[in-house]
């Protein structure tokens, strides 16, 4: 029974994307039958206080090809109607730490 409250399954792939003030983690998960889906989830620091708010949504393989339509068609029409600017993520030193020798050392503090 203990399997049954363990929400979270076995993680077998996972991609980490930092993209500006949001970190999005795409990860692959199995079932019990060895079925796998994507868990899709969007991290963002609050300011107020630094916590972390989290979003996710599960992607089940039936749904890969409509889902991948959709977002085809949505972003294509974002893009060909308004002109989008890529930003790339430059961490600051509030996202980072040094070390006394100067060294640039990233945190990773957007464990699950």
């Amino acid at each position: 029974m203990g399997d049954f409250e363990n929400k979270e399954r076995e993680e077998v792939f996972s991609k980490k994307v930092r993209a500006g003030k949001r970190t999005y983690f795409f990860d692959v998960k199995a079932t019990r039958s060895n079925d796998y889906y994507v868990t899709i989830t969007e991290s963002k620091k609050r300011f107020e206080d630094g916590q972390f708010i989290k979003h996710k949504i599960f992607l089940y393989k039936e749904d890969f090809e409509k889902f991948a339509e959709g977002l085809t068609d949505v972003v294509a029409y974002i893009k060909s109607n308004q002109e989008v600017v890529e930003k790339r993520y430059e961490p600051s030193q509030d996202d980072s730490t040094y070390e006394s020798n100067g060294t640039l050392v990233e945190k990773d503090d957007f464990s699950f």
